[in-house]
This record gives C-alpha cells, sequence and structure tokens, in this order.
C-alpha cells in the first residue's frame, strides 16, 4: 500500500522502482491498477500457485508414494524421481504437473527429496546382522599409526 501513497505524491516510476527494489515495468501495471481500481486494486490476490488435486485425490498419491515406485509400476529402479511422481499423478488423477510444480507440490506436503541408499530387493537383515555380530568383528583391524597424536599444526609435539 506504500506505493499507492507514492503514486499520490506523483513520484516518478524509477524512483520507487529502484527504492522497492522491483523493475519499472512492475510499477508501470501497479499504478495502472491503481488508476482504474484505486488502493483496493493494489491488494494481493493470493498465492499464484493453485493446487491442483483435491485432499482426497493427494491421499491417494500420497499412500502410492508411501507404498514405493515397485507398487506404481517402476520396477526397474527403487527411486521416485519428479518424472516418475508427474507420471503417477498423471495415471491416478488425470491431472497434469510440470516437474517444478511437482517439486513445489511435494514440499507444501511435507514431502522432501532424498537420495536412497542403494539395496538389493533380496536384501536380508538377518543375514546382514549375523555377519556384521560374527564375522566383522574378525576382519576389522584396530586402526594404527606412527604418527604424533596431536592433530593441531600448531601445537609441538610432547614427548
Amino acid at each position: 500500500m506504500e506505493v499507492a501513497e507514492r503514486f499520490e505524491r506523483g513520484e516518478a516510476t524509477v524512483d520507487i522502482a529502484r527504492e522497492l527494489r522491483v523493475t519499472p515495468r512492475s510499477v508501470r501495471r501497479w499504478r495502472q491498477l491503481w488508476r482504474r481500481g484505486g488502493v483496493e486494486a493494489l491488494a494481493s490476490a493470493g498465492p499464484v500457485a493453485r493446487e491442483k488435486l483435491t485432499q482426497r485425490q493427494w491421499e491417494k498419491v500420497a499412500a502410492l508414494l508411501d507404498a514405493g515406485p515397485a507398487n506404481a509400476g517402476f520396477e526397474d529402479d527403487q527411486r521416485w524421481t519428479l518424472a516418475r511422481i508427474a507420471v503417477l499423478i498423471g495415471r491416478t488423477c488425470h491431472v497434469s504437473y510440470t516437474l517444478t510444480g511437482v517439486s513445489k507440490l511435494l514440499d507444501r506436503h511435507g514431502y522432501s527429496w532424498q537420495v536412497p541408499v542403494r539395496r538389493s530387493a533380496e536384501r536380508d537383515e538377518k543375514e546382514i546382522a549375523q555377519w556384521r555380530e560374527e564375522t566383522w568383528p574378525t576382519v576389522e583391524r584396530p586402526l594404527t599409526s606412527s604418527a604424533p597424536t596431536s592433530a593441531s599444526p600448531t601445537r609441538p609435539d610432547r614427548r
């Protein structure tokens, strides 16, 4: 609303743009709106991005995301990518999203992108735990070093 006061005082577009750190084009657009509808015309129309999915559709997508890519028909690689999620949304909800839109959608709903640990589908957690307890201690050697124990380059070695 500060810009409306500046328009009323007759301030120059370039000066307003410089002080508000916006482009002169934006100021000219605001001035045109102000001339047509006054201060009310400058009120925010809300966020630009609109949610395309209903709450019910999002819950369905979220359930599929949580179930994993294999359950959604992506068996070759067990990672969710933005492209795959866009395909999933298109298949299940018949709504199209750009990759940026998918990223923003996930962010709005509390999902974060992560690089998953690559694991075999045949992974046996019991076998791994047993190997760690029984075999690894016999293979692991303690670290030994002939270097002085101080890691500080400014501290002289105390011998």
